[in-house]
């Protein structure tokens, strides 16, 4: 099994484990905002999972995606791997809205994160467990 970084750790909370990957959810309340994280070491770039893990990753990433969609219904969904400061790889699904801080532009650098109160992290959490069902399991 491998760690997921010490940045990711640092700046999220962690919600459960696909076949292949961990779900993330950003401690940022200010965007509905996940994280996927393949269980593999020294993988840094999706080009470098094996043929089965990315179609793995794609069905992951589309389950995910679909329960985004659904429970937040955004004007927008952004999905993107970007390893610039955590070299693991890992990819962000974020529900934008027109009306989000950081629209239409990046988030990344917009403002500093606005963290969940623990109850409010924990029904965000709740909400992705039940959504996604028995595709995900918490730890």
């Amino acid at each position: 099994m491998a760690e997921i970084h010490p940045q990711l750790k640092s700046d999220c909370i962690y919600v459960g484990r696909f076949e292949l990957c961990h779900l993330l959810l950003m401690d940022d309340a200010s965007y509905p905002w996940c994280i996927l994280v393949p269980d593999r070491e020294g993988i840094t770039e999706i080009h470098q999972l094996t043929t089965s893990e990315r179609a793995q990753l794609m069905e992951e990433s589309t389950r995910l995606s679909r329960c985004l969609e659904s429970l937040f219904r955004p004007d927008s969904l952004n999905v993107a791997s970007l390893g610039n400061l955590v070299p693991q790889l890992h990819i962000h699904h974020l529900a934008r809205f027109r009306q989000d801080p950081a629209w239409p532009g990046p988030v990344w650098g917009h403002a500093p994160a606005k963290s969940y109160a623990p109850e409010a992290a924990e029904a965000v959490r709740q909400q992705l467990l039940s959504c996604l069902g028995d595709s995900l399991k918490s730890s």
